[in-house]
C-alpha cells in the first residue's frame, strides 16, 4: 500500500470512477464511484446508490462486484482489479476479499469509515480470506475535492 499524499497519474478506470461519483452526487448520493477491470477492459461501473432505492449495502463497490460478479457468471472475480474514488468500509472490504478482487485502487482515504488504511484494516486481520494488493492516491485531490464539496453543500 501506498502512503498518503503518493501521486500517480491517474489512469483511465479511475477516471471513469470518478465519473462516476459526479453522477452520484447529481442524484444527491454520497460521490463515490466504482469499476471493475479485467484484463485490462471495464466490465463494470457503479455508483454510490443508498438513498434511492433505499439500502444500505447500496456503496458502489458493493454494486460494481455484483455487475462484475453476474457478467462474468462467478463469484469469484479473481483476475479482476477495482478501481474506487474512495477508501473502502469493512462491509466493502469483506466484499472485496470474499471476491478475490486481485488489487484494489482507490482514491481518497477516509480516516472516519474506511476500513483499509484506516480504522479495521480488514486486509491485515488474520481471519481475512484474500488480500489484494493495495494502492491509494491515485485521483485522490479531485476525489476529496467531490467529498468536500458534496458535504460543504448539506450543511
Amino acid at each position: 500500500m501506498t502512503g498518503p499524499g503518493t501521486r500517480w497519474p491517474v489512469p483511465a478506470p479511475m477516471l471513469r470512477a470518478l465519473d462516476s461519483a459526479r453522477e452520484a452526487a447529481a442524484a444527491g448520493e454520497v460521490p463515490v464511484g466504482a469499476v471493475v477491470v479485467l484484463g485490462g477492459k471495464i466490465i463494470a461501473v457503479a455508483a454510490n446508490a443508498t438513498r434511492t432505492p433505499p439500502d444500505p449495502t447500496g456503496h458502489a463497490e458493493i454494486r460494481a462486484l455484483r455487475e462484475a460478479a453476474a457478467k462474468l457468471g462467478d463469484e469469484r472475480l479473481t483476475g479482476c482489479d477495482l478501481y474506487v474514488t474512495l477508501e473502502p468500509c469493512a462491509m466493502c472490504a469483506g466484499a472485496i476479499s470474499h471476491a478475490r478482487i486481485a488489487r484494489l485502487y482507490y482514491a481518497a482515504s477516509d480516516p472516519k469509515g474506511g476500513a483499509v488504511e484506516s480504522g479495521a484494516r480488514v486486509f491485515e486481520h488474520e481471519q481475512c480470506l484474500h488480500r489484494p494488493e493495495v494502492y491509494s492516491g491515485m485521483g485522490e485531490d479531485e476525489a476529496a475535492q467531490l467529498l468536500r464539496e458534496f458535504f460543504k453543500e448539506r450543511r
